[in-house]
């Protein structure tokens, strides 16, 4: 089997990680879709790791080779630890390389039997990002052309009311 995992925040998600999802999906046996800590932004979250999992698996659950996890540790033990063979990553811009590049050959060091595959985001979501989500809801702007349908209520509801 091979299986890839799709690391995030995922705070919240949008219709551009589910795009990712997707096409990762024809891409792989099973894609485990992983809410991860991600150290730069650790104290900013909007949502719980439980709520982040929540709306994944809402949103994931007509895609029978995805599965929704957890994880709070270095990405290469964890893709150890599952079997996997790949990383997937969504690109939206050059601006995303670098740093993606950069924890491409990390992750390679620690682990030489995985690999990062990259996948271009969609032209209608390639400026979609969660902390633009986050930002135009917040402020009382519609963002319901921006996350998937099944969780966009929950997510309006709690940014609108902190």
């Amino acid at each position: 089997m091979r299986r890839a995992i799709y690391p995030g925040s995922f705070d919240p998600a949008t219709l551009g990680h589910l795009d990712i999802i997707t096409r990762a999906a024809k891409l792989f046996d099973e894609v485990l879709v992983v809410v991860m800590t991600n150290v730069k932004k650790k104290n900013n979250y909007a949502f719980t790791v439980e709520e982040r999992v929540d709306f994944l698996e809402r949103c994931t659950k007509n895609l029978e080779n995805v599965k929704v996890d957890s994880y709070n540790g270095l990405l290469a033990e964890y893709a150890k630890k599952v079997d996997a063979v790949a990383v997937v990553k969504g690109l939206r811009a050059v601006s995303d390389f670098e740093d993606e590049f950069q924890q491409s050959l990390t992750n390679k060091k620690l682990n030489p039997d995985l690999e990062t595959v990259f996948l271009t985001a969609d032209a209608d979501s390639m400026f979609l990002s969660s902390s633009v989500v986050k930002q135009v809801c917040s402020l009382g702007g519609d963002v319901y052309d921006f996350v998937p349908e099944e969780i966009s209520e929950d997510i309006i509801k709690k940014l609108r009311n902190t």
